[in-house]
């Protein structure tokens, strides 16, 4: 049994959509995005940041969504979300959720933030639009990566596609983001992934609305 410490509009989301993939009993535990907000405890005793996702297992737990994510395809490898240890396409798996990770969510973050990137509020506005053009940038690098690939790994189905459509359910026309049409191959792979009964499930809410 796993505790996933649990919010709307974040990353906690791709991670429950793993979960249902893998098929193991889960619980919930709702928190909030919103930094002003309390955490409960628990959650702050394991990620000091108060960010989610948090996961928890009988003698374990750890925050990040790419180390989550490589976890569980290693603890679950009958699943078949991620190449083995030793196979040609786990290097390409790993790049690209650590470029996921820390290049493409970074620019969210500028978007999203700005304030945690500048000291003064009158240049928030110039940090906003520089995580807009890494948006344009980064997506373009994945997209040219993906190329005429069926899935990220090429013909197989794996978590990366899963991160994939969690940060593309992130883009926000009305703050300037690009759109996810501008990038043919990204689209085409958060297309199939979003027909997965695992995401029709855990992303209803973004479904129903995806500026909610």
């Amino acid at each position: 049994m796993y505790k996933l410490f649990y919010a709307n509009k974040s990353a906690s989301m791709g991670v429950r959509v793993m979960l249902e993939e893998i098929g193991v009993p889960y619980d919930l535990i709702q928190t909030s995005v919103d930094m002003d907000r309390p955490r409960p405890p628990e959650q702050l005793a394991i990620n000091p940041n108060g960010w989610v996702p948090v996961l928890l297992w009988e003698g374990g737990a750890m925050y990040e969504c790419a180390a989550i994510t490589v976890y569980l395809c290693d603890r679950h490898p009958d699943a078949r979300l991620a190449p083995a240890v030793g196979d040609p396409a786990r290097a390409l798996f790993l790049q690209t959720l650590v470029y996921f990770s820390n290049t493409i969510q970074n620019a969210y973050q500028l978007t999203y933030y700005p304030d945690r990137f500048v000291n003064a509020s009158a240049d928030e506005s110039s940090a906003k639009q520089r995580g807009i053009r890494r948006l344009w940038e980064t997506w373009t690098v994945i997209d040219n990566q993906i190329g005429d690939n069926q899935w990220v790994l090429g013909d197989r189905f794996s978590a990366a596609d899963i991160y994939l459509f969690m940060l593309t359910t992130w883009l926000r026309s009305g703050i300037g983001h690009p759109s996810v049409d501008e990038f043919p191959n990204v689209k085409r792979i958060a297309d199939a992934v979003l027909k997965r009964p695992s995401v029709q499930l855990v992303y209803e809410p973004w479904i129903a609305n995806p500026e909610y």
